[in-house]
């Protein structure tokens, strides 16, 4: 018996009811609806940048240069906005800037052959390096980073539209321009055979460069919109933006269903995801659990589940693993 991609969704929607109604029984307020649609704006980050990821690491691939991606994205957007540049034009230059990281992964990728694990853990701190050189450059090495941004900017990622708050919409726009891009377009398939079987997907004449160029460039852009979102709700530009995001949006995109082997996954299974990964944070804050230990009984919950999907994908053979060492053997 095997959990199908459809399935585990459905065991992840679970886990989140279980998991807010849990935490409602410690503190009612968890239980208020609002206060749940608005909290998100503290994790949705998250999501933004672990919905593209998937996409990587469903192709086989894995990026983990992002989150200095979001940092180096939002000091150039501070920088460029101080230096005079208005906001109409500094927002999508800094979109061009993270799209631009992407590329030069997947180039990198490419044309060297290279492990895409060991690619951007080099540019995880390329890009790093690159924004607290650009803050310093800046003077904007403390914790205050570059503010004074206009209101109707600084506003943005705090207002509400139909009784949703803004970073949330953006997800959701973002959630469904990429389930359809992974499981109704040509695109989609490709990653899903490159992922399968790169060698074979190559001489299906499969546009592998092309392919990969196009996951990689969408996760550098939709780190640029989250550090566009973040600089927004701080109401300030810091290199240190994307530094909390590496684990929750690599946790999200593998407990969500992509084999970090690649070959399988499912957006919307990330997005779920998500919210299991940013509720269970809120919930243990608002059940006055320390930083400290929410972290590690969150990691500690996050691998029991994760270990739980391995072993119900592979449950035949472990029932016959069992069946083999309890059958009695023949006598001699």
């Amino acid at each position: 018996m095997k959990i199908t991609a459809v399935g585990w969704e459905g065991t992840l929607v679970l886990l989140l009811v279980a998991e807010i109604l849990l935490f409602g029984a410690i503190n009612p307020r968890m239980l208020d609806v609002t206060m749940l649609l608005f909290s998100t704006s503290d994790f949705i980050a998250i999501g933004i940048v672990a919905l593209p990821l998937t996409m990587v690491i469903v192709s086989g691939g894995i990026d983990i240069s992002f989150a200095s991606t979001v940092g180096l994205c939002a000091i150039a957007l501070g920088v460029l906005f101080q230096s005079g540049v208005p906001m109409a034009a500094a927002i999508p230059l800094t979109l061009l800037l993270g799209l631009a990281c992407g590329l030069l992964n997947a180039g990198l990728i490419l044309y060297t052959g290279v492990n895409p694990l060991v690619i951007t853990l080099g540019t995880l701190y390329l890009f790093g390096g690159s924004a607290l050189l650009l803050s310093g450059l800046a003077g904007a090495t403390g914790f205050e980073g570059i503010g004074g941004f206009p209101s109707a900017f600084s506003d943005f990622a705090n207002l509400a539209l139909g009784g949703l708050p803004m970073p949330l919409l953006v997800f959701l726009f973002m959630l469904l321009g990429f389930w359809l891009l992974m499981h109704r377009t040509r695109l989609g398939r490709n990653v899903f055979m490159i992922g399968q079987n790169a060698r074979v997907a190559r001489y299906s004449a499969v546009p592998l460069g092309r392919t990969l160029c196009t996951v990689y460039g969408l996760t550098g852009l939709a780190s640029a919109v989250a550090s566009v979102l973040l600089v927004s709700y701080f109401g300030s530009a810091r290199s240190d933006l994307g530094g909390s995001l590496l684990m929750p949006a690599i946790t999200a995109a593998v407990l969500g269903g992509a084999n970090i082997y690649g070959g399988s996954g499912s957006i919307l299974g990330t997005a779920l995801a998500t919210l299991l990964v940013g509720f269970l944070q809120q919930g243990l804050q608002m059940a006055g659990v320390g930083n400290q230990i929410s972290s590690a009984l969150s990691g500690a919950l996050l691998i029991l589940v994760v270990v739980g999907r391995s072993a119900s994908l592979h449950w035949d053979l472990i029932i016959r693993f069992l069946v083999r060492r309890v059958r009695p053997r023949d006598p001699l």
